[in-house]
């Protein structure tokens, strides 16, 4: 998503040399092929379309379900957002948000265009910066804490050599020797490691840690880097990992690095100590050579240093794991079966979906009257929301072991409920499947 434009951002999904590719879970369709769909075909363009719709509901409710650390909403803007996107007036989001005058609403409205402002201007901004080619920048994105990455972080080759027989003391398919170093350093160290992966592969959790525990004894914390440096991607539910394309070095790269060593003098003895100047600071690193030189009133803060760090990390360790737990809850999806209900008339719409998630997005598309079902969205334009009730029937219960054809039995779990309340003619709104 990082490297989509707002174009396909907005559309769900981007457009490859061999299909289109959603955006929201990475599910690929292939062009030239021929999809059904409720017993009507449709090529590869209008079928990403569907997929987008009944999996993820819209590209707007997908996305406004970001974890703020990537929409930068607060929760108010968050809900003023999606109250917005309803087409609410200000006096109806002033009763649903109990806030005390319309002006306030008026006054979040500015607030946001003139964020959206900004926000052109800054891409813009970046777009402009890319653009210019006149000074090498880095390519490989800093962590979330990581300071700014420019210039003084490309390596010559000589640099890139002396930083991995330092931390690979027992080779490049050896054992790192510790992952506490500068962020140049911890930049050579992962691209590296990154040799070790396969381009264009999908790995699951299980096959990643196996692969970087031959690497290093804190595979967890390592595998983060991978992610937070840009070298590997994921999906939000953490079941599918895979090699990012720059994540082995491009030739602009490699010659800008080049460039960069030439004009600072890299390769010479100077470049040597200055890389080992740097990497002094780091934590963890014993080398006698670094020791003796870095002093005895050094020596005297590494046992309090040592243990700061080994409490910083057990932290980190908690942290993650709670993290984990969180993304994970926030993030797994249910399948199951669920109806939309009109309380005046008793009349019922049963839905089969793989997400239940995207219930709120068919009550977005209902209000924007757009519902495929034109029988229900004339019901919900007479009625109005209050008379209908969104109910889940029945969660799939999805098999932990063994193989599993979730879409077959999602069809399965969906004839038993319509063959249970027959939901057609004067009691529903759903038409009987052909063949019934």
């Amino acid at each position: 998503m990082e490297r989509a434009s707002l174009a396909e951002l907005k559309n769900g999904y981007c457009e490859e040399p061999d299909g289109y590719r959603c955006l929201a879970c990475g599910r690929s369709i292939e062009k030239g092929v021929v999809y059904e769909h409720g017993s009507v075909l449709y090529e590869a363009q209008r079928y990403i379309r569907i997929h987008i719709e009944e999996t993820h509901g819209s590209m707007f409710e997908f996305l406004i379900h970001l974890d703020k650390r990537f929409t930068g909403l607060t929760e108010h803007q968050n809900k003023l957002l999606r109250l917005f996107y309803l087409g609410k007036s200000d006096e109806e989001i002033k009763r649903d948000m109990q806030i005390g005058s319309t002006a306030t609403i008026r006054n979040h409205r500015f607030v946001l265009k003139e964020k959206e402002r900004q926000a052109r201007l800054f891409l813009t901004l970046m777009e402009l910066l890319k653009a210019k080619k006149s000074k090498p920048t880095a390519l490989i994105p800093p962590s979330a804490s990581g300071t700014m990455i420019d210039g003084r972080h490309l390596l010559s080759d000589p640099e890139n050599e002396r930083i991995l027989k330092k931390y690979f003391p027992h080779g490049l398919n050896g054992p790192l020797q510790t992952l506490h170093m500068k962020e140049k350093s911890k930049l050579a160290v992962l691209r590296q490691i990154a040799q070790r992966f396969a381009e264009g592969r999908f790995y699951s959790e299980k096959e990643v840690n196996e692969i970087l525990k031959s690497v290093y004894v804190d595979y967890v914390a390592l595998r983060r880097s991978m992610i937070e440096y840009g070298f590997m991607k994921r999906l939000p539910d953490g079941s599918r990992y895979w090699l990012k394309e720059s994540a082995r070095g491009t030739e602009e790269e490699d010659g800008a690095a080049g460039r960069m060593g030439a004009s600072e003098g890299g390769e010479g003895d100077a470049a040597g100590k200055s890389e080992e100047t740097e990497d002094q600071g780091f934590l963890g690193d014993t080398g006698e050579d670094e020791a003796g030189e870095r002093g005895v009133g050094l020596q005297k803060d590494e046992g309090a240093d040592r243990k700061n760090e080994a409490k910083e990390r057990e932290d980190e360790k908690v942290d993650q794991r709670g993290e984990l737990k969180a993304q994970y809850k926030e993030m797994k999806t249910e399948a199951g079966v669920y109806q939309i209900r009109n309380t005046k008339n008793g009349k019922m719409f049963v839905v089969a979906t793989p997400n239940l998630k995207t219930i709120n997005g068919k009550v977005m598309q209902l209000e924007g009257g757009g519902h495929t079902c034109k029988e229900l969205q004339q019901d919900w334009n007479l009625y109005g929301e209050k008379a209908f009730v969104f109910e889940v029937l029945e969660v799939l219960k999805e098999k932990e072991e063994g193989y599993f054809d979730k879409k077959e039995e999602l069809k399965k779990l969906e004839a038993k409920w319509l063959e249970r309340l027959q939901p057609y003619g004067g009691r529903g709104y759903n038409r009987p499947k052909k063949g019934l």
